[in-house]
């Protein structure tokens, strides 16, 4: 996800830092860099030109001197870039919140709309999702798919053919939910048929929030879709989809930017829970290399609901963590992302290069450990000590998982390794693992491959 304008960025600043003195030659040769990389990544030539401009500015400057004008230009640069991106925009959910996605189609809504749900059902509420869009034959069914892979209540009705009916047939049983995510139907472009549904659907439901779903693929595009959109329906924020797979990620956030249409979410990939809130001030972090300690919280949050986070905490405090709470620990860290994605986000850990291949054997080796796991007696995976006792019990579990005994050794490894981070944190359940953890798993890591 933009990583040419994280390189460009990243190399800017260490030139500038570097430099015993700022001339011509540096600024023009980092302007270069940035205005490639920037209009790599669709962002409007015409910003990219202010921003050179202001840079140029700030390096002739005869009254800015030494380590100031370098502290000057950082600044310059980083704030700019933040400028550039726009606002995030935080979902205030009150008692009983009803949120209405609006987009053109293809834009992702359905889905988005499940990713939603989940995101919040994890973090203690109680989610419905309601389909309204009764123009395209399939919108119904995908619905439902998504709700069941989200465990989300669904409601929709595929013969009926009045968006107002449905929401009427089902309003009572509505009303038993802390958040409803409408679904409704799209157009190929914002037509006049379009904006009196909507309008009508909107008078009949009266939302909290009208949000637009925006693909990022669309660049700046985007611009002029989300001023009509404003105008029209006043939307009160956007989300971006598929920020993931698109040299045009740039362009969509900069023409958000533009048209002052804040940003509540960006999708980074397709499973259910691939979705962000939007930070800008984390996306630069994490475009710097410096990690994104905030994402990588709400991923913890994503990936364990807060029943498994109370779960694992009590037998925490009761000193009973077994092989069982380990390996489902490790499934979970795994649900969070890619660790490749993961990696991103561990301050300091930014800017590793760990080889694909590395990556995909760490993933297959928690396969390996579930194996481990499934030939153990039940005292053995509530005491893992008599492992290392009565070193013929590994032999067996070998044999009949098929694996080796140097993988078991090295999940018993992890399991102590787990219980001391965990335990040296006793607020992790509640999602706040201090910074020093973080380095030290990172410092555990380099060179050595992920091991969780």
């Amino acid at each position: 996800m933009l990583e040419k304008l994280g390189n460009a960025l990243t190399g800017g600043i260490r030139k500038i830092t570097n430099a015993i003195f700022i001339d011509k030659k540096l600024v023009d040769e980092i302007i270069k860099e940035l205005q490639r990389a920037l209009i790599e990544a669709d962002v409007n030539v015409e910003l990219v030109s202010q921003l050179s401009h202001k840079i140029r500015k700030i390096a002739i400057d005869e009254t800015i001197k030494g380590i100031d004008k370098k502290e000057q230009l950082i600044k310059l640069i980083h704030d700019e870039i933040l400028s550039l991106l726009g606002k995030g925009k935080e979902l205030k959910l009150q008692k009983k919140t009803k949120i209405l996605l609006l987009g053109l189609f293809g834009s992702g809504k359905t889905t988005t709309l499940g990713k939603i749900g989940f995101y919040h059902a994890k973090r203690g509420k109680k989610v419905c999702l309601l389909g309204l869009d009764t123009q395209r034959p399939a919108a119904m069914e995908q619905l439902g798919q998504i709700a069941k892979k989200a465990n989300l209540a669904c409601f929709t009705d595929k013969k009926e053919k009045s968006p107002e009916k449905i929401y009427e047939k089902y309003k009572k049983e509505l009303e038993d939910y802390d958040l409803v995510l409408i679904d409704t139907a799209g157009r190929d472009a914002l037509n006049k048929e379009l904006i009196k549904e909507i309008k009508s659907i909107e008078k009949t439901i009266k939302p909290d929030y009208r949000i637009l779903i925006m693909p990022a693929d669309i660049g700046q595009a985007a611009k002029t879709q989300a001023s009509e959109f404003k105008k029209a329906l006043s939307i009160d924020g956007v989300i971006i989809t598929r920020m993931d797979g698109t040299a045009k990620a740039g362009g969509a956030l900069t023409a958000c930017a533009e048209t002052s249409a804040p940003v509540f979410f960006i999708g980074v990939g397709e499973k259910i829970h691939e979705i962000e809130t939007f930070n800008p001030e984390s996306f630069i972090s994490r475009l710097l290399g410096m990690g994104d300690l905030k994402g990588l919280l709400e991923k913890v949050h994503s990936a364990t609901d807060e029943k498994q986070q109370k779960r694992i905490q009590e037998k925490l405090e009761q000193d009973k963590l077994t092989i069982d709470d380990v390996v489902e620990q490790i499934k979970a860290m795994g649900q969070m992302g890619s660790f490749d994605k993961l990696i991103g986000m561990i301050p300091g850990m930014g800017n590793a290069k760990i080889p694909k291949e590395q990556l995909e054997k760490q993933e297959q080796k928690i396969k390996h450990w579930e194996y481990i796991r499934d030939s153990m007696t039940q005292e053995e995976r509530n005491n893992p000590e008599l492992l290392e006792k009565q070193t013929s019990r590994i032999q067996r579990i070998a044999k009949g998982s098929g694996t080796t005994t140097s993988e078991i050794r090295e999940l018993l490894k992890q399991y102590k390794l787990l219980n001391e981070i965990i335990r040296s944190q006793s607020s992790f359940s509640g999602g706040k693992i201090d910074q020093k953890i973080l380095q030290k798993m990172a410092r555990k890591f380099k060179g050595r491959g992920i091991r969780f």
